[in-house]
């Protein structure tokens, strides 16, 4: 998979990219990533790159023509087609369905916004969708165009020595939140390992394991429960529990 950047600092993003899982991806060869710069692109002593917004108000704008040819160069960069997404927060909000989605694709452009924000028009021309890493305001798109490599590069086939590993994780298949984990030592001041972790029973730990999810997603993210697809045997457990409990069983 390839991955370009448009950012005023693209050197950020590729140093997020560089360690751990997404930077083995990038050894493996699994994913290739390319910064553009659109002051490479602008015209004049002092490479302007914003203005001052029609209408009044405060802050800038970044200015259409740097950002369409750094696209425009991203894009001839590579002869398979890419889709352009805008990081911001009016975007769609980015899930681990989306993310597999994108990990999908051949090639993406992540476009990353500065200042008050990209011309709209910019926007209706280039930009195939927005997304959005949350709720709120960063000072610029690079953090979650970091966000949505590690997110994607992950999902590439061999990027993870234990493949396994992402099927587990919250939000994947019925996209309950993970259980607990634990590792040594067995005893510790801070707690003991739940025995049936211990048993060798692969077939209660399955179990246990589910029931912790059906809890925690219970107590953390209510909203996640009614797509979740449980049986009707797993409801009438969930509900008999009291809401603060946390059966081994």
């Amino acid at each position: 998979m390839r991955i370009d950047v448009v950012s005023l600092f693209p050197e950020f993003v590729a140093q997020c990219a560089g360690f751990g899982v997404v930077g083995r991806a990038q050894e493996r060869g699994l994913l290739s990533m390319q910064g553009w710069n659109p002051r490479d692109y602008a015209d004049g002593n002092y490479r302007r790159v914003d203005d001052r917004p029609f209408g009044g108000g405060p802050g800038m704008v970044m200015l259409i023509d740097p950002l369409r040819a750094a696209i425009a160069a991203a894009r001839a960069a590579d002869p398979a087609p890419a889709r352009v997404i805008y990081l911001s927060p009016q975007g769609r909000p980015l899930t681990q369905a989306r993310v597999r989605e994108l990990a999908a694709e051949s090639r993406i452009i992540l476009l990353c916004g500065r200042y008050e924000g990209v011309d709209e028009r910019l926007l209706a021309a280039e930009v195939d969708e927005e997304l959005s890493i949350g709720d709120y305001v960063l000072s610029g798109g690079e953090l979650a165009a970091a966000v949505v490599v590690d997110a994607v590069a992950r999902l590439q086939d061999g990027a993870l020595n234990d493949a396994d590993s992402a099927v587990q994780d919250s939000f994947e298949g019925d996209g309950l939140l993970d259980c607990p984990h634990y590792t040594r030592p067995v005893e510790h001041a801070l707690g003991t390992v739940p025995e049936v972790l211990l048993s060798g029973n692969h077939a209660e730990i399955a179990r246990w394991r589910r029931r912790q999810a059906l809890l925690r997603t219970r107590a953390r993210r209510p909203d996640l429960l009614a797509a979740a697809g449980l049986s009707a045997e797993e409801a009438r457990w969930l509900e008999a529990q009291a809401t603060d409990g946390d059966p081994a069983g």
